[in-house]
């Protein structure tokens, strides 16, 4: 045995069972329930829009690194993740080639231009689904109404619940959807942000199996819930808040990517806090009914700012010396 030679390679020297592709396939089963329910809710349409959306990322995956030589990494299944993922975030009425485009944004712009997986500096789906919202704002912000039959699709545009308004009686403000409509998912919205109870039954899995740690959600989805009940004074509201939109998709799938969020469970409090103040802002008090994209985005910029400032020193370093 030759012990003559020792090798030094720089931290982390911890390394656990764990790999790249397990996480992936992790936070995709977790994600099924929602995907599911989606198709259930929505028709065989839904079913399409996600597979396309997921192939579309698989291919682009594959011929990019054929393009430029590199190693295959479609086995990583990060791909079917954010096709995946972005397919959730597209209404069941696109037009096909619109899932076809995102994929293209996520995986060769936002990821591969980037080099490649851990070195984005955004969340691939939510990129690309803030891109085609930008470019396709008519087809992005069309929803159809829940049907009964998988095999049916009905195109008929149905209010999503952060833009029903209320339902006047009286002199009382109702709001449109009852709480069990936002659980079961049984209003208009992308694939798969309607059905609230599906989404928490994914995100629990996450955290029992420690694919996720609670604190970035936990603080988004709070920080929602508080600052809505301040300005509404209603629980009732904060609690349909919450639930609306894409909030539970958002913090518990996209929010906490690995790579854009920080590295600290203190980062991680702070991103999730600006996560939710952002959120609220653009959804009180700008004419965008949803925000949870824009400031996931937002924050994943901050977030080497963020791990700058909380990422402790080694013991005896000194702080860097500004030059003059």
């Amino acid at each position: 045995m030759n012990t003559g030679n020792l090798i030094v390679t720089p931290s982390p020297h911890i390394t656990g069972k764990r790999s790249t592709k397990g996480v992936m396939l992790g936070v995709i089963i977790a994600l099924i329930p929602a995907a599911v329910a989606g198709c259930i809710i929505f028709g065989w349409r839904a079913a399409l829009v996600l597979i396309v959306t997921i192939v579309s990322a698989v291919i682009f995956e594959a011929l990019w690194n054929i393009i430029i030589k590199r190693k295959q990494t479609v086995g990583d299944v990060s791909a079917v993740l954010t096709g995946l993922l972005l397919g959730m975030n597209l209404s069941s009425t696109v037009p096909l080639y619109i899932p076809v485009i995102g994929a293209f944004a996520a995986i060769v712009i936002v990821k591969q231009l980037f080099g490649g997986l851990g070195q984005n500096f955004a969340n691939p789906a939510i990129s690309a689904r803030i891109i085609l919202a930008v470019c396709f704002a008519a087809q992005m912000g069309s929803f159809a109404e829940p049907v009964v039959n998988f095999l049916k699709f009905d195109a008929v545009t149905a209010p999503t619940p952060l833009v029903a308004g209320y339902l006047i009686d009286g002199t009382d403000k109702i709001l449109p959807f009852t709480f069990s409509d936002m659980l079961l998912g049984t209003t208009g919205g992308s694939i798969g942000e309607t059905c609230a109870l599906a989404l928490i039954i994914g995100a629990v899995g996450l955290m029992i199996f420690k694919i996720i740690t609670p604190t970035i959600p936990i603080s988004y989805i709070g920080t929602v819930f508080v600052l809505t009940l301040i300005y509404t004074g209603s629980i009732d509201e904060s609690i349909y808040y919450t639930l609306a939109g894409g909030l539970l998709l958002g913090a518990f799938f996209m929010a906490t990517d690995y790579t854009t969020s920080p590295l600290t469970e203190r980062g991680k409090l702070i991103f999730g806090i600006g996560c939710g103040l952002i959120t609220f802002v653009i959804r009180f008090f700008t004419k965008m009914p949803e925000g949870v994209s824009f400031s996931i985005l937002l924050m994943n910029l901050l977030t080497p700012l963020i791990d700058d400032i909380i990422l402790t020193h080694p013991l005896g370093a000194k702080p860097k010396e500004v030059s003059k």
